[in-house]
């Protein structure tokens, strides 16, 4: 992620995707970046200068409430690309504020 940019990395990885940030080690916290965790995994966004996204490398979120997720994603101005490559699974792709690339895969059975 770009360097002072944590305020829309909490508003998309937090409030939109639901996702809890916990703090970042002493050692690290002075990098930037924020670190979010769903049960016993954990995503780390660091700094990078020159920022450059990952378009193609990308996280994959196993989703409930897929249809809701994707409902607030377009009410604040993400486009959720349906992925229809694997027939057998329900996934779409959309880009974080920075252009990075997060699958989101539907949790069969959930509401």
């Amino acid at each position: 992620m770009p360097r002072g940019e944590e305020d829309r990395a909490r508003n998309f990885y937090g409030d939109l995707l639901g996702l809890d940030e916990i703090p970042k080690p002493g050692p690290l916290a002075g990098r930037g970046g924020l670190w979010f965790q769903c049960g016993q995994l954990q995503l780390h966004l660091g700094v990078e200068e020159p920022f450059s996204p990952a378009r193609k490398a990308h996280p994959a979120l196993r989703i409930r409430g897929y249809e809701e997720l994707l409902a607030r994603l377009a009410a604040a101005g993400y486009c959720a690309v349906p992925d229809t490559s694997l027939p057998q699974i329900e996934r779409a792709h959309v880009s974080d504020p920075f252009g990075n690339r997060v699958e989101l895969i539907k949790v069969e059975g959930a509401a």
